[in-house]
């Protein structure tokens, strides 16, 4: 996720409730999927041809019986591994859309700051990663430059979150909001929108007069949080749900705690090539009617992030 073409949460989240399920965030192998084609010729499989909005979806998605994602899996519990398999809120959503739609949604491991490249690239069909809806991943801009870097995306809104602030357990720096953060060491995870939130507030730092944010960025949010948990940096920034589950897990609850209010709410959305426009409103129809059902809800009850639910499913939602 780059800070203006991702976010795994670019705008935050809202606030939500502690987290179930102990999820092992840790270094992950890159689990392509393989290619499970329908050969049953024009029609589609039986699955697909009895769901209710089948017909909704391009012929050739329709005929493979497959969306392939593209998702950054080490963001419990949003997205994590489990037993070689990809679990937790997003592949939960996906696989009540892909009841649907008649498909299943097939998750394929990447970095999320590669995840729009893959998508332009033809690589998946959809990214489902905590990403958060804007304005600059809409219209192709990098947020640090301000410049055109590609086509842009567009999103199906199906959550809404903020960025979090996580500390030490205890908070031994005395760490209350970004301000207490100038002159510090802050760990997070790269391309993301907590990452443009960390150098827009050292940009700020330094007009106050103090000194800047001293800024590491890793590939994963695992390794920004060991940085945090050995005490090489004063914080972590992530998504809300993220930082709480782990203020709630890591260590039994012993490592972590999170600090301040939700910093810039908005939405996650599941990108879409801005070509793919009937797949686009494929997803905002399913995505209408698992709201509708309560099957939307019931998933959120489950991993206990129901303050981030959203009551309709918005295209381009996110400012």
């Amino acid at each position: 996720m780059t800070a203006g073409s991702t976010r795994r949460t670019t705008t935050s989240r809202s606030q939500i409730a502690a987290f179930g399920a102990i999820a092992v965030a840790g270094a992950l192998i890159l689990t392509g999927c393989g290619d499970q084609t329908d050969k049953g010729g024009d029609g589609g499989s039986s699955s697909t041809a009895s769901a209710p909005l089948a017909s909704k979806l391009p012929a050739d998605i329709r005929k493979a019986g497959v969306i392939k994602v593209g998702s950054d899996i080490a963001y419990p519990p949003v997205e994590y591994m489990e037993n070689g398999k990809a679990v937790g809120v997003d592949p939960d959503i996906a696989d009540a859309l892909g009841k649907q739609l008649g498909v299943k949604f097939e998750f394929q491991n990447g970095k999320f700051d590669n995840l729009i490249v893959g998508l332009q690239a033809n690589r998946f069909n959809v990214i489902m990663s905590a990403m958060n809806d804007t304005k600059d991943r809409q219209n192709g801009i990098d947020s640090d430059t301000g410049k055109k870097v590609g086509s842009g995306v567009d999103f199906v809104d199906y959550f809404t979150a903020g960025t979090s602030i996580l500390v030490q357990k205890g908070n031994p720096k005395g760490i209350k909001s970004l301000d207490d953060l100038c002159g510090k060491v802050v760990a997070l995870q790269k391309g993301t929108t907590s990452e443009g939130i960390a150098k827009a507030q050292s940009e700020k730092c330094k007009k106050d007069g103090n000194k800047a944010i001293d800024l590491q960025t890793f590939d994963t949010d695992p390794e920004a949080l060991l940085r945090l948990k050995q005490g090489a940096s004063v914080a972590d920034l992530n998504d809300f749900p993220v930082a709480a589950y782990n203020a709630k897990t890591s260590g039994g609850g012993k490592d972590f705690e999170v600090v301040g209010e939700q910093i810039e709410a908005g939405p996650y959305g599941i990108a879409v090539s801005k070509q793919n426009t009937q797949l686009r409103d494929a997803l905002q129809a399913a995505m209408a009617a698992i709201i509708k059902s309560g099957d939307y809800q019931k998933i959120l009850e489950k991993w206990n992030v129901t303050q981030g639910a959203v009551t309709e499913a918005k295209i381009n939602g996110g400012s």
